[in-house]
């Protein structure tokens, strides 16, 4: 389901060629991040995560109306997840719009879709981290309705890579 908006662009499901553009703003959300050095996947690994046998997430592009080739300036990574009080839900990975597109609604778009994507997927709540410095960001998603569970529940968001991983199984089998 594709749909036309302002500013002549298109917001739709990511295809199999997209996937050089959806890096090429995955690079750039990183930088704006403070954290380019932190991306290790590539666009291979990318297009068989979205589109190989057993797709583990999905994707949503913004892309400029009447391009060729296809010229994307947002997109929008997201994935199932599950709770055990509440059933299913989805995490929202990756919200991001090109700094010329930003202010244009092109955001509010992709989130739109990615929610309207977890209801009909019979989602009971949408996750997503925000860095704590993006104020601006914050700010957006609690004028819209998402709460800080930091601040709420006293909830953290917490991560394990993989080298700490495999040392921790490791430790299992000594």
């Amino acid at each position: 389901m594709a749909e036309k908006g302002n500013n002549n662009t298109i917001i739709r499901l990511a295809n199999p060629g997209d996937c050089d553009e959806i890096m090429r703003l995955n690079i750039e959300l990183a930088t704006f991040e403070k954290m380019a050095d932190q991306v290790k996947i590539t666009a291979e690994v990318l297009k068989k995560d979205l589109f190989g046998d057993k797709p583990t997430c999905q994707c949503i592009v913004a892309e400029l109306a009447a391009s060729e080739p296809a010229q994307l300036v947002g997109y929008s990574l997201f994935y199932p997840i599950y709770s055990t009080w509440d059933g299913r839900a989805m995490y929202l990975e990756d919200l991001y719009v090109t700094p010329t597109h930003r202010g244009t609604g092109q955001g509010k778009r992709l989130w739109q879709y990615v929610t309207q994507t977890a209801l009909d997927q019979g989602c009971q709540r949408l996750h997503l981290a925000v860095l704590g410095w993006n104020t601006f960001a914050k700010d957006f998603y609690m004028r819209h309705g998402l709460i800080d569970l930091t601040e709420t529940e006293d909830w953290h968001l917490m991560r394990m890579t993989r080298p700490h991983m495999e040392k921790f199984v490791e430790n299992f089998k000594n």
